[in-house]
C-alpha cells in the first residue's frame, strides 16, 4: 500500500509567547520488510530560529525546534509518502510463559529492540495490582505468549468502550482501567501493563491509521488523529508482533508506524515548553490518503 500522509499540529496562545523549544516525533519510520519512507518533511510556522534533526535511542526520527521571537500561534506540519507492506504470520512459534522466561535469560542484546527494555515498569506505566489480576485471569494453562497477547487484546476490546471524552493525555492506566473507557492510548497502556505483569515484554507503538476503510468494512476507531497500538515480544523465533486493542486486529497495511517506545512518554508527538502566560488551545488534523 502506498500512502500520502499529512499532519497539522496547531498551538494558539492567548498571549504571545517566546523562547519555545519543541521536540517533535511525527515522521514515519523506514522498517525493513514492513514499511519504507519514500519522502517526508517536517516544517514549522513561524520559522524556527534553530533546527536539528536526529534519531533517538529507539530509532525514532526527531526534529528539534527553537523559537526565540514572540508568536501567537505555532503550526507544525508533517507530510510524507510511505510504502507499507503486508507482514504475514505463518505460525505461532512463541513459547509458553516458562519458555519465554528462559528465552529472556538467553537474550544478551541491549540494543533498541532488546526485549529487556520493555519488561519492567516505565515512566508512565508503574505496576498495577488490579491490571495484573486482570491479566492473570486471562491466562489459561498451556497458552503461548502469542495466544496470551491475543486474548488480552480481545478482552480489552470487549470490556472497554471507546470514548474520546472520558480521558485526557495524562490519564493514568489505573484510572482508565477503572473507568472501562478511553482512547487508543489508554487501551494500549492497559494492555502493555497487563503483559508486563505476566513477564511478557511489551511496548508502545505510535503512528497513523488509514481513515477510509476498504469497501464493505467498518470505519476503524482512532483514525482522525495519531493512533497507538501494542508491540509484544513473543520469543526469539516469532519476535515482535503488533496488535491493536482499540480495534482487536493485528497491525497491517492500514497501520503506519511513527515511533516505538516503552510508553507514550517515549513517542509523544510534541514535547516542549514556552515562556509566557495565559491559556492556549491545541488542534490536530490528520489525513491518510491511499495512493495505490
Amino acid at each position: 500500500m502506498l500512502y500520502d500522509i499529512s499532519l497539522k499540529l496547531t498551538y494558539a496562545y492567548e498571549v504571545p509567547v517566546s523562547g519555545g523549544r519543541q521536540l517533535v516525533r511525527v515522521l514515519p519510520l523506514s522498517i525493513p520488510g514492513r514499511q519504507r519512507l519514500i519522502a517526508g518533511t517536517v516544517t514549522a510556522t513561524p520559522d524556527a530560529t534553530e533546527r536539528s534533526d536526529s534519531v533517538d535511542f529507539f530509532g525514532n526520527a526527531t526534529t528539534y525546534f527553537l523559537f526565540r521571537n514572540h508568536h501567537e500561534e505555532l503550526v507544525m506540519r508533517m507530510q510524507a509518502r510511505v510504502q507499507v507492506d503486508a507482514v504475514e504470520l505463518d505460525a505461532d512459534l512463541s513459547p509458553e510463559l516458562p519458555g519465554l522466561a528462559e528465552a529472556l535469560i538467553g537474550c544478551w542484546s541491549v540494543d533498541r529492540n532488546s526485549p529487556h527494555h520493555f519488561l519492567s515498569p516505565s515512566p508512565l506505566l508503574p505496576t498495577d495490582a488490579d491490571i495484573a489480576k486482570y491479566a492473570r485471569e486471562t491466562v489459561a494453562p498451556g497458552m503461548t505468549a502469542y495466544e496470551i497477547a491475543w486474548a488480552l487484546c480481545t478482552r480489552i476490546y470487549k470490556d472497554f468502550k471507546y470514548d474520546a471524552d472520558a480521558t485526557e493525555v495524562d490519564t493514568t492506566p489505573s484510572a482508565a482501567f477503572h473507568l472501562k473507557r478511553g482512547v487508543c492510548q489508554d487501551f494500549t497502556h492497559i494492555m502493555i501493563t497487563a503483559l508486563r505483569a505476566l513477564a511478557i515484554p511489551a511496548g508502545y507503538v505510535s503512528g497513523f491509521l488509514r481513515t477510509i476503510p476498504p469497501p464493505g468494512k467498518p470505519r476503524l476507531e482512532g483514525a482522525d488523529a495519531m493512533h497507538a497500538w501494542v508491540r509484544v515480544w513473543c520469543g526469539p523465533a516469532l519476535g515482535w508482533v503488533e496488535l491493536d486493542p482499540t480495534n482487536n486486529i493485528p497491525s497491517g497495511t492500514d497501520h503506519i508506524v511513527v515511533g516505538y517506545g516503552r510508553d507514550y512518554a517515549d513517542v509523544a508527538p510534541v514535547i516542549g515548553r514556552v515562556r509566557g502566560y495565559g491559556s492556549h488551545t491545541t488542534d490536530q488534523a490528520v489525513d491518510v490518503l491511499l495512493v495505490a
